[in-house]
């Protein structure tokens, strides 16, 4: 047997392989009872099996395909989600009368994003963090460099009001896959420090925040001030995720 003639037959059994798969029987856990003022969520958006890859896929830069193929997914990481099975979840239910959502998103996903909030039953609002993580990646149209985290409001501003000087951009080397920086959730919890708050897939655990998703850690990190965050990479550390 010769080497596959194709990248094509390489990475596709790859990429079967290395799909995550949900362990439960159910989309995720129930969510927890209660009301939030605000609801911070990073969704595990499905990009239809698309993949990343680099140069390795094309013959004339890797002959016969005998260096190893290179390729990535989100799927590769942790079980991702439709846009039908994230607008299934019962948000709704743990949303406050006056409630802000706080959610992820990426280029591609940025219309998906603001159709899953209203869903939800929020106004979307703008943009609250422009995350300039300091890598790029290759991108059909530029270079892929940033990601977003849109606001949301249902009913009226939550109050008390915390911090009114939080920055919206934060330039924070990227880390590992999904990882999101600490300042994001930090600054949120100092403009809204007296606020029932909850993160949505959360793969950290943080002080004054209740939490849910499949991939929770049992001790508490602490969040700390944008002055100690600046001194450091800004991540949930890799040991808790």
């Amino acid at each position: 047997m010769g080497r596959p003639k194709t990248a094509y037959a390489i990475y596709h059994p790859a990429q079967e392989n290395r799909t995550m798969v949900n362990p439960l029987a159910d989309t995720y856990p129930p969510l927890p009872e209660g009301k939030y003022d605000i609801i911070y969520a990073d969704p595990p958006w499905d990009y239809g099996k698309k993949m990343q890859y680099d140069k390795t896929t094309i013959k004339a830069e890797n002959a016969d395909f005998r260096r190893k193929i290179f390729i990535s997914s989100a799927s590769f990481k942790y079980p991702t989600l439709t846009l039908k099975q994230l607008m299934s979840l019962p948000v709704p239910a743990i949303a406050a009368d006056d409630c802000l959502l706080f959610m992820w998103t990426t280029g591609p996903q940025m219309a998906n994003s603001i159709r899953l909030g209203e869903a939800w039953g929020f106004e979307y609002k703008t943009v609250a963090f422009v995350w300039d993580k300091m890598v790029h990646n290759p991108g059909r149209y530029t270079l892929s460099q940033a990601e977003f985290v849109l606001a949301f409001k249902r009913g009226r501003f939550p109050q008390p009001r915390g911090a009114r000087n939080i920055r919206q951009m934060v330039a924070v080397r990227r880390g590992e896959h999904s990882v999101k920086p600490l300042e994001v959730i930090s600054g949120i919890t100092q403009m809204f420090p007296a606020q029932r708050k909850i993160e949505l897939f959360a793969r950290c655990n943080y002080p004054g925040w209740d939490n849910w998703g499949l991939e929770i850690p049992n001790n508490k990190i602490e969040i700390k001030s944008a002055a100690e965050l600046s001194h450091g990479d800004g991540s949930c550390p890799s040991e808790n995720r």
